[in-house]
């Protein structure tokens, strides 16, 4: 194990945040969790139950991070409809720094079973804040506007890791546009 410099806490989370991202939460085991960490086993579940709570926590440090980052793209516009477009921007900007990897909330539910209620409610509880962010910054529309709007965001989501490419992004975008 190597020694690392920093709060244990922090480096599980970080380390686990690349690791269920890019290898998938059932693909990564705990020990290669510990290993890449730099901690002792006996660190982890100080601050970590199990490996589960470990999930739950990266899910809701990524959810405080991504809609931040969604946010601040947003901000920068003072029109309902320019917001929108923003939030694709914020769409296309991590499709870049991230290598199409896609949404990890639906990575992750991709994983999940029945058992895994909690997983599954933090996940549901990130697309119902991110459809009433969206929803609150179309206030005029209609709500089937609403619902569109959100529905290509997702599809947009999903279609430009499916493909590896933007042009689900921009089109959801001329789209959006055209409704609004």
């Amino acid at each position: 194990m190597k020694k690392k410099i920093g709060d244990p806490k922090q480096r599980l989370l970080e380390t686990a945040t690349n690791l269920f991202y890019n290898q998938g939460y059932h693909a990564t085991g705990i020990n290669q969790v510990i290993e890449e960490a730099g901690v002792a086993r006996a660190s982890l579940y100080m601050h970590y139950e199990s490996k589960e709570s470990l999930l739950l926590a990266f899910l809701n440090q990524r959810h405080v991070d991504w809609m931040s980052g969604l946010k601040a793209f947003t901000d920068k516009a003072t029109k309902p409809k320019e917001k929108i477009q923003s939030a694709f921007d914020f769409l296309a900007d991590n499709n870049e720094r991230e290598h199409f990897r896609g949404c990890a909330f639906l990575n992750i539910l991709s994983e999940t079973t029945d058992k895994d209620a909690a997983v599954l409610t933090v996940i549901q509880d990130h697309k119902k804040d991110l459809r009433a962010f969206l929803g609150d910054i179309l206030t005029k529309e209609k709500q089937v506007v609403k619902d569109h709007v959100y529905l290509l965001f997702e599809s947009a989501i999903v279609e430009s890791q499916l493909y590896r490419n933007q042009w689900p992004v921009q089109e959801a975008k001329k789209v959006v546009s055209g409704l609004l």
